[in-house]
């Protein structure tokens, strides 16, 4: 009695999180008539705030984010989703990372830049450690597969690209005028640590998701770079490639662990 009492808790408090993180989503959007994310922070959070930016377009895999986890908050709350031990596992950790989603957009708002970059990076964190929670066991479904598996990757592999612009963002609003004639050095080192990173986190997890929303991420800051300001080509070309890389390293890493559990099967 105990443990399902302490289960329905759980299901509650993720119900609880996602709607402070949809709140917070309306007030960011601006539908209640405040400023939009882009234009908050004197601007510095727009498509053209810094030189690792992704081009506005990007910014749409919000969309299908918020979506996912909405349609995962309701399964989750199911009687037969209760006592799963995946659920278990992920579920607190999934709401705090709807906490943080949110008060990303607080921050945002209302705290000085540097906050941002902070809850930025601490969404990072726990979502990172959602993923490991989840890769200890297979999904035992194909709905586990997607609205545990799939939504969270999905939102980790942006938020890595995520963390990357905001900090950018706020380096360059206090950086010296002269580290911009920098900026292709450090954008292009940024990137290649972001390869690495990004690499060996899809070699340990072994799924493709959160590398799929890394690449769009990435692909949409070389269009930034190649079609709007601060242009770069370099730091365009480089991000294209680090793309590329973790897709590569992503596909070959799920087909290790496909062929490894089909083996397993047999």
């Amino acid at each position: 009695m105990e443990r399902r009492a302490r289960d329905i808790i759980r299901q509650t408090a993720v119900i609880s999180s996602a709607g402070f993180m949809l709140v917070a989503a309306l007030f960011g959007s601006g539908v209640f008539g405040h400023d939009a994310v882009s234009e908050q922070q004197n601007g510095s959070l727009s498509d053209q705030g810094s030189y690792l930016a992704p081009a506005g377009p990007a910014f749409s895999i919000w969309s299908v984010i918020y979506l996912g986890l909405i349609v995962y908050v309701i399964w989750q709350a199911l009687p037969g989703q209760r006592d799963d031990e995946r659920q278990r596992a992920a579920g607190w950790w999934i709401a705090a990372s709807m906490v943080l989603n949110g008060l990303w957009l607080v921050a945002a708002r209302f705290g000085p830049f540097w906050s941002t970059v902070l809850v930025i990076v601490l969404l990072l964190v726990v979502l990172a450690r959602v993923m490991i929670l989840l890769g200890r066991a297979s999904p035992s479904s194909f709905a586990q597969r997607v609205l545990l598996d799939g939504v969270n990757g999905l939102h980790f592999g942006w938020v890595t690209i995520a963390t990357v612009a905001n900090t950018a963002a706020w380096l360059t609003s206090i950086a010296p005028d002269a580290w911009g004639r920098q900026a292709d050095i450090w954008g292009v080192g940024v990137l290649v640590a972001v390869a690495v990173i990004c690499s060996a986190s899809a070699w340990v997890l072994r799924r493709i998701v959160p590398a799929l929303a890394s690449a769009w991420g990435l692909v949409w800051l070389a269009v930034g770079r190649f079609t709007d300001e601060p242009r770069s080509t370099v730091i365009g070309v480089t991000a294209i490639v680090v793309a590329g890389v973790i897709v590569l390293v992503a596909a070959v890493a799920a087909l290790r662990r496909s062929r490894r559990g089909a083996a397993v099967r047999r």
